[in-house]
């Protein structure tokens, strides 16, 4: 079976085998056995093992399958069958563990499309929880702003909550496909910011233009989330770039709570690829 990839020492298409992948001049890439490739250069690594570590992908991956986030991901969805072909190619860049890229890929089948699904990160702890998530779908360590796929080969791109690779978006989707780009409304997870920090302020939203791209849309996803417990909490927390922030005196604030009630918050905002 043809993959989305390609092969990352020589861009040539690649061939998706049982437990290997095969481009035509010789270079082989394993399979691991949860699923996922490897497909990043050893010369373009920065440690050996890039990319969210074990920990931190086991809170999130407990987390989002809680479905505390499942608003949003059934915003993609929907967002996904407006704007889908009946054949449609689709990257979703730092896919983590697969959460919102294997909704997308499951509504896509269920209302009779036939989708190719592609996601890229730097942690194989991640891309394990992905492949197993959707099987049918197919993940590569790798780095987004390297992604080894040919031009103008998705039809759908997801950024949510990643890095921002715009040459390489332009580079691989069509003409006219369309790109999410998930950011976090102003007061996303505001009860928990008061907790943490004694004068929090509101995320920044705006509409920024990007060359290349037409604003189609920004669909607004706002709710409240029940934490129940202090696992609960903590796994949030590790999700969040205040995890990194953050004084081990403030973080200790909520390790000491019971439960918590907070604003989750966000923005997708669509764009079109110019033709």
């Amino acid at each position: 079976m043809q993959s989305l990839f390609r092969c990352p020492l020589c861009r040539s298409p690649l061939d998706r085998q049982a437990d290997r992948y095969l481009c035509p001049t010789g270079h082989s890439f394993d399979r691991a056995s949860a699923g996922y490739v490897h497909l990043l250069p050893a010369n373009k690594m920065h440690s050996k093992d890039p990319g969210d570590d074990k920990g931190m992908v086991t809170a999130r991956t407990r987390f989002l399958s809680a479905d505390y986030y499942r608003p949003l991901c059934d915003a993609l969805a929907d967002l996904a069958l407006s704007y889908a072909c009946k054949q449609v190619n689709i990257l979703d860049s730092g896919c983590g563990e697969g959460y919102y890229s294997a909704a997308i890929y499951q509504a896509l089948v269920r209302a009779g499309h036939s989708v190719q699904l592609a996601g890229v990160d730097l942690s194989k702890h991640a891309l394990r929880r992905a492949a197993r998530r959707e099987p049918a779908a197919e993940f590569a360590v790798a780095s987004v702003y390297d992604i080894p796929m040919g031009d103008q080969q998705a039809d759908i791109i997801l950024n949510c909550f990643s890095p921002l690779a715009l040459e390489e978006f332009l580079r691989i989707l069509k003409p006219g496909g369309v790109y999410f780009y998930v950011v976090p409304g102003a007061r996303h997870l505001w009860e928990l910011k008061e907790i943490l920090y004694e004068d929090p302020y509101p995320n920044t939203e705006k509409l920024t233009p990007y060359k290349g791209f037409t604003y189609l849309d920004v669909r607004s996803v706002d709710g409240t989330v029940h934490l129940p417990d202090s696992q609960t909490i903590s796994d949030l927390f590790q999700m969040t770039p205040y995890f990194w922030k953050t004084s081990r005196r403030s973080a200790e604030k909520l390790t000491a709570l019971d439960s918590l009630d907070t604003t989750v918050s966000f923005r997708i905002h669509v764009f079109r690829k110019d033709s």
